[in-house]
């Protein structure tokens, strides 16, 4: 088995090819079709599902499985996973939204409340609802972590009472937050790593997602183990005063209500610029160039943001209940990562009613990528014909130079360098 995963390995697929470039291409597209898939999972969880974009899903593969160095051939199927990507991504958003109704700006409690308690992170929100079903009534709380925040959203899961509010930050600071959460903790699909001592037996995990002698809990969803134990142990001592909250919800479908309002604002000048910080957080140290570029940006910018890079600033004391002067908030946080079809939706309505393209919005776009999501996000940005997108906080290393120089001409995608020095290029249009 070794031997194979050798010869179906990215140096001997990269060998077979004989051609650097493709290969690259032939990568972004599968880091790209994986991104794609994985949403549709989670479209999946919630029952929705659609023929033709898996027939789609499966000629995109087709080519990716073949070794022909077919440059033009494989930009195309690259550009299509992110045209197949931007229907998926619709395609959840509206399962959300049928499932949970539609979501509106909701605050967050980001301290504790005094009683037993579950943690649960990830992205599936079908896996939160099964769980807030099974614990009502049994006197434990349930906290989001990750991925999970913007569930408090939606109407049919901020119902329950016991849904007490988010605890942690992102997926990287798992070690430390669940030693100190006082109860159990249950993984969807997110990413997980390897699990310390302190908080191994009180671990769970659901789908996709699974570790050796780790509990996993099948497709029934039964959540009766994980139950009984935060029923024995100590939960919260005590409630935190005065308790601290984080605003989530603004998906297109609150934020379009207040197209007028972001115009009115532009043409005012109590909004110079939007700025979409959105993708996947990491623990590399460079990462800080998120947090820097929200804080330093002028007091009159809209900051959208989604995915788990929001971690990186949107607990900020300098950004925390910050507004503009016409009273709309400074930070709207969107969601989760595939929530960036509503930054979509949001740019394209924008453009419509100022009659003119997204690229001429007055929109910046800083993009942090770590794996197969993000990449799918930005080709459905490129698909849409997207410019100017910052990358960071350093390029995937499957893009060659010579496929940059074409993502550089053609869409002026750029690396991010410093906040300082990028955000005088942002506010000046570039």
């Amino acid at each position: 088995m070794e031997n194979f995963g050798y010869s179906v390995g990215v140096t001997s697929r990269q060998s077979q090819m004989g051609n650097k470039d493709c290969f690259s291409l032939n990568e972004i597209g599968t880091y790209g079709i994986k991104g794609a898939c994985a949403y549709a999972a989670h479209a999946y969880q919630l029952g929705k599902m659609d023929d033709e974009i898996m027939a789609d899903i499966h000629e995109v593969f087709a080519k990716l499985a073949s070794d022909e160095p077919d440059m033009e051939g494989l930009l195309a199927n690259t550009l299509r996973v992110g045209e197949i990507n931007g229907k998926v991504l619709a395609m959840l958003d509206d399962a959300h939204a049928t499932s949970f109704g539609a979501p509106e700006p909701t605050p967050v409690r980001t301290t504790a409340t005094e009683g037993k308690a579950i943690l649960i992170s990830g992205h599936d929100l079908k896996d939160l609802e099964v769980l807030l079903q099974q614990t009502e009534n049994t006197g434990i709380n349930v906290y989001t972590h990750g991925e999970m925040l913007p569930a408090h959203s939606y109407p049919g899961l901020k119902k329950y009472s016991h849904l007490k509010g988010n605890y942690g930050t992102a997926w990287q600071n798992q070690k430390f937050e669940f030693a100190t959460f006082p109860g159990p903790i249950v993984v969807t699909t997110n990413c997980i790593l390897e699990p310390r001592r302190a908080y191994r037996n009180r671990l769970y995990t659901m789908n996709e997602v699974g570790l050796d002698a780790v509990h996993h809990i099948g497709p029934d969803r039964d959540f009766s183990q994980v139950i009984e134990q935060a029923k024995h142990m100590k939960g919260f001592p005590r409630t935190i005063e005065p308790a601290k909250f984080h605003t989530v919800g603004f998906n297109h479908r609150a934020v379009l209500p207040l197209a007028n309002q972001v115009i009115e604002a532009a043409q005012s000048g109590a909004m110079s610029r939007i700025v979409l910080i959105g993708g996947c957080d990491g623990s590399q140290w460079d990462r800080n160039y998120f947090t820097d570029l929200a804080e330093e940006l002028p007091d009159d910018t809209l900051i959208l943001t989604l995915g788990c890079a929001k971690n990186r600033f949107i607990h900020s004391p300098k950004l925390l209940d910050a507004k503009l002067s016409n009273g709309m908030p400074r930070v709207m946080d969107m969601g989760q990562c595939n929530d960036s079809y509503s930054a979509v939706v949001v740019a394209t309505e924008l453009a419509k009613a100022l009659n003119c393209t997204v690229n001429e919005l007055p929109l910046s776009i800083a993009l942090s990528h770590l794996e197969q999501k993000a990449a799918a996000v930005l080709l459905t940005l490129l698909n849409m014909g997207v410019k100017n997108i910052r990358l960071g906080p350093s390029l995937p290393a499957y893009v060659t130079p010579a496929v940059l120089n074409v993502l550089v001409q053609q869409y002026n995608i750029m690396p991010t360098t410093n906040a300082i020095d990028d955000i005088e290029h942002i506010m000046n249009g570039n």
